[in-house]
């Protein structure tokens, strides 16, 4: 599916649980997908159930019995509010772990949360300078999930080869999270929008932002990239979040660096981009956190 028009109605055509609805002139073609893809290098299909199940014939499942909690602790109230957002542990966060397709348990269960998709009324609409953004046209409280990042599941090497066939008018939707497993290993993820994505491509940048964003698993070992309320959000307030993974003084997720003297090279040529969140911390220009440079 292709969205051209935009002049009203659903931007998702049916694929989502809630309309996403978009005022204003068309923009330029991309796909809807409210989930990731598998995407050119990658080896693991985001859509493939890798990950086990529970066996709980509970309506909602509890930790004193369900193996999926157990494993990877409770992570969502009953309500499936995010629980423990803000974290103190040197800016970084455990994954998430949901029940999954191959859970007994109930569509209900509070540890199902992303995998419903949108909940709350969206809408994508032409802001006064930062070209398209996202806002949300209900009241959404700290901690709810608000939507994903979902776009194409790519290797390193086609992300850096997308980066620099860019021009520097172009906007680069490419996210990279590093993800620590305590033992010296480390998980990469690269989700790219730019062509199949979401809602979630539309979100533009702050340097003070109300979404934090957080590697949720369900399915598959591939995380979704989850944006939740990082603080109580009014109607009619854009959605935002920091690109180069921060929120306040925490870190949902770290966003691959740069640090070599031929990353700084490359980076010569790259011009930065003016950030006009208009927050009180802002820090001028956009993050190149975000880009993906070896």
């Amino acid at each position: 599916m292709n969205v051209t028009d935009a002049h009203g109605g659903d931007l998702s055509r049916g694929l989502e649980e809630v309309p996403v609805l978009f005022e204003g002139l068309a923009f330029h073609t991309f796909q809807y997908s409210p989930d990731n893809v598998q995407g050119p290098g990658s080896t693991e299909d985001p859509s493939e159930v890798t990950l086990p199940g529970c066996s709980c014939l509970s309506h909602s499942c509890c930790i004193d019995s369900c193996s999926c909690l157990q494993t990877h602790g409770q992570t969502y109230d009953g309500t499936g509010t995010l629980l423990n957002l803000n974290r103190t542990d040197l800016g970084f966060c455990s994954p998430v772990f949901e029940c999954n397709a191959l859970c007994t348990c109930s569509d209900d269960c509070s540890n199902r949360v992303v995998q419903r998709g949108l909940r709350f009324r969206l809408q994508v609409y032409k802001t006064r300078d930062r070209g398209w953004g996202a806002r949300t046209l209900e009241k959404i409280s700290h901690g709810a999930f608000v939507c994903e990042y979902a776009g194409e599941v790519i290797s390193f090497e086609e992300a850096r080869r997308r980066q620099l066939a860019q021009r520097s008018e172009e906007d680069n939707y490419i996210i990279a999270v590093r993800e620590h497993a305590g033992t010296g290993s480390v998980t990469e993820t690269f989700v790219d929008p730019a062509q199949v994505g979401n809602v979630g491509r539309f979100l533009n940048h702050s340097c003070m932002p109300n979404l934090v964003m957080v590697p949720v698993r369900v399915h598959s070992v591939i995380p979704r990239l989850a944006l939740f309320a990082g603080r109580d959000i009014e109607a009619q307030e854009e959605l935002t979040f920091d690109y180069s993974g921060g929120y306040s003084n925490q870190r949902p997720a770290e966003l691959l660096p740069m640090q070599s003297d031929a990353q700084a090279r490359r980076t010569d040529g790259l011009q930065k981009k003016v950030c006009r969140c208009g927050s009180n911390n802002c820090t001028q220009f956009l993050p190149l956190d975000l880009s993906i440079l070896s």
